[in-house]
């Protein structure tokens, strides 16, 4: 697999997830249909590849894109999608401040956080798929910097980074009633602890703010199913 790529999708299987969260004391269940998940999380030489920008603090073709915002994320999805001759998953309308999900469309998106835990988790039933540092970059190993992604070993369903280095944007809203349009974050990041590096952690970002620990990577549906 080559990483700079960022494409190479992994057929992820159906199950349950329980989410959970710590703020609220609030855990729920989902179903999860089956979908397909890149390996890495998108790399600065595919974001400008795409979109002609370089937004990240780091410079680097195999590092993850970062310093992007969920809108970023989402205006990327759609344009690889066209390039690859897919149907957008996404309808941004005039205003530049609604979107929406055609849940039927074959394009590139954003994983629904019950994926990406579903994704992270791969069978496994701890915070982590494996010895925290051989599968993250994280404050205590990183020297408080980003790194190439794959740089680590990847969990059971051979996804790289899914914690530590970059935090991973996620479709969903975090909390309407609390905090409007803020969208979910999960993985943790390269200064980040590592109790923040957990299958579980949930954090949220303004969908415009653009932060040097925050990325993301691809999704798309399977034909016939649909998403969690």
């Amino acid at each position: 697999m080559d990483p700079s790529a960022g494409t190479e999708l992994v057929a992820i299987p159906p199950g349950q997830v329980t989410l959970s969260d710590r703020r609220t004391q609030r855990s729920w269940s989902v179903d999860v249909a089956p979908y397909e998940l890149a390996a890495f999380p998108v790399t600065q030489a595919l974001y400008a590849e795409i979109t002609d920008q370089r937004p990240s603090t780091a410079q680097g073709d195999r590092l993850p894109v970062e310093s992007v915002s969920w809108w970023d994320a989402v205006r990327f999805c759609n344009a690889l999608s066209q390039r690859d001759g897919f149907t957008p998953a996404y309808r941004l309308h005039a205003d530049g401040e609604d979107i929406e999900w055609d849940t039927s469309a074959d394009g590139y998106r954003l994983p629904t956080e019950a994926e990406w835990e579903h994704a992270c988790r791969a069978g496994t039933d701890g915070p982590r798929y494996g010895p925290f540092d051989e599968i993250a970059w994280y404050r205590g190993n990183s020297d408080e910097r980003v790194h190439d992604v794959g740089g680590k070993q990847p969990n059971p369903w051979g996804l790289y980074d899914m914690l530590g280095n970059v935090w991973d944007w996620c479709w969903d809203v975090y909390d309407a009633e609390v905090y409007g349009t803020y969208r979910v974050l999960r993985g943790g990041g390269w200064f980040d602890e590592h109790w923040s590096c957990r299958a579980s952690a949930r954090r949220r970002s303004h969908p415009t703010f653009q932060v040097d620990d925050v990325g993301f990577r691809i999704a798309r549906s399977v034909a016939h199913a649909r998403p969690a």
